[in-house]
């Protein structure tokens, strides 16, 4: 795929005259589109009936800047966040005929275009040709969240409810971190994930870091990296990490819990409010359809 972009600014797409890019083998035009949304009042990414979701509004907006694609653009996700989870920085990808291009009218900047039809919490950072190989949801190399809880020894800063896990006791950060490295590398996470028909459990986990942050009234920041999380993931593991930190679970019960590769008897799925999807990673653009065809080949990713 090729990139005839008269100007591209700042990381925006930007047409002039008749140049528009070429399609690919099908005659289709890829778009990565970075975007950050406030998931409160959304029922979470996918499209559901009767339900406001963030790609169903996307999808609406793209509908009035280029008409109907008849397929919803073939718009696909790097994360799929549930019902109440945010995000700073998602990646998404939808796919155009050129001639669809032309209904843009004498438009010059596509981001801004978009924004004006789009509500409020949701905000498109940019929008990109997207290189060949590129696939937003099989071509990401990893995935970060941060979870964040104001505990007994956080002052409660009302503006950040909404981003924010209040509880009325303190968290041992210590005895979290030491349980938390149970959880790194290769495992099946099958107790803390959502069984999803014909789906594996198995991730890799590469970090997770727990501190405090003074310069945000001392709220607990949980942030957590792998290569991808399946339905429910982040929020089981921060039940088993918040209990832990309660004293109401010991070590040794999460490695058990774990061990049992079943929901059942697992830990609390914490509320979404704290969650906030940071980072998506991509490897260099030679190995994006690598990538791809590698996480096609290992798992089908249903982000939590």
């Amino acid at each position: 795929m090729n990139q005839p972009v008269d100007q591209q600014v700042d990381g925006l797409i930007r047409y002039g005259g008749n140049a528009l890019p070429e399609g690919d083998a099908n005659g289709l035009v890829r778009f990565r589109v970075d975007l950050g949304y406030d998931g409160t009042k959304f029922s979470g990414w996918a499209k559901q009936p009767g339900l406001r979701t963030v790609q169903s509004v996307l999808v609406k907006a793209l509908t009035l800047v280029f008409g109907d694609s008849g397929d919803d653009f073939a718009l696909r996700v790097a994360g799929r966040t549930d019902a109440g989870v945010h995000a700073e920085m998602q990646v998404a990808h939808f796919d155009l005929h050129p001639s669809l291009l032309k209904r843009m009218g004498r438009s010059r900047d596509l981001r801004r275009k978009i924004n004006s039809l789009l509500p409020s919490d949701v905000r498109v950072h940019s929008i990109e040709v997207a290189p060949p190989g590129f696939d937003a949801r099989f071509s990401a190399s990893f995935r970060r969240y941060r979870y964040r809880i104001a505990d007994l020894a956080s002052i409660k800063n009302p503006i950040q409810e909404r981003y924010t896990l209040w509880m009325n006791y303190e968290l041992d950060l210590i005895a979290m971190q030491a349980v938390a490295l149970e959880f790194y590398g290769l495992h099946d996470f099958a107790s803390f994930c959502k069984a999803k028909p014909n789906a594996t459990t198995i991730r890799e986990l590469r970090e997770i870091n727990i501190s405090r942050n003074p310069l945000d009234f001392n709220v607990v920041e949980v942030e957590i990296l792998a290569d991808a999380f399946c339905h429910n993931m982040v929020r089981s593991l921060m039940g088993a990490l918040i209990a832990v930190g309660q004293g109401k679970a010991t070590h040794q019960e999460v490695i058990d819990t774990m061990a049992r590769k079943t929901r059942v008897g697992s830990f609390k799925v914490m509320l979404p409010q704290g969650l906030t999807l940071i980072e998506i990673g991509y490897p260099p653009v030679e190995l994006l359809a690598e990538q791809a065809e590698k996480s096609r080949s290992m798992r089908d990713i249903d982000e939590a």
